[in-house]
């Protein structure tokens, strides 16, 4: 039987994406989950290069407490098409349930390593339209700064991200 992960996805000022997905390892402070992407109205290009689109495979990386999730992407043949990076308020976890509260701010990383901050403007409008103060707005730009470096200094992301792909058990 396929275990399942109930996951709550937040976006501010209420945008709420609740689905259940495979989980593939529970490791505590780090849920490792199956999904699919659905209900995209344009596919996701980064530097002219369709990164996502429905029915593209990711394989996610939640980490308790921390303040990003990761999301490796697969397209529908199953080629790996980078990693896709969300800044977040929050990763809670309550038994079966997981919980994040995205910041817009998001990075894609190619396989050859390069690396592009996305979703500037839509956290921009956020503060411009008061649904965030300048703290988040400011964390949330100093939070991607750091994966960015953290990513090109050869710490980032996580060891457990490459012990878990398409072809994974």
């Amino acid at each position: 039987m396929v275990r399942k992960i109930h996951l709550i996805y937040k976006r501010v000022p209420n945008r709420i994406l609740e689905r259940e997905d495979e989980l593939i390892a529970d490791l505590g402070d780090i849920i490792v989950a199956k999904s699919k992407f659905e209900g995209m109205l344009t596919p996701l290009f980064v530097n002219g290069v369709k990164v996502i689109d429905n029915g593209y495979t990711m394989i996610y990386f939640a980490f308790i407490g921390e303040k990003y999730d990761i999301l490796k992407v697969y397209d529908r043949e199953g080629n790996f098409k980078g990693l896709y990076i969300d800044v977040l308020a929050y990763t809670k976890r309550e038994g079966d349930n997981l919980e994040m509260l995205d910041l817009f701010l998001d990075i894609f990383i190619f396989p050859n390593g390069e690396a592009f901050l996305l979703d500037e403007e839509e956290l921009e409008m956020a503060l411009n339209y008061g649904l965030i103060d300048k703290e988040t707005f400011d964390f949330a730009y100093s939070k991607a700064e750091e994966i960015i470096k953290k990513f090109r200094e050869g710490a980032f992301p996580p060891d457990v991200v490459w012990k878990y792909s398409l072809s994974s058990p």
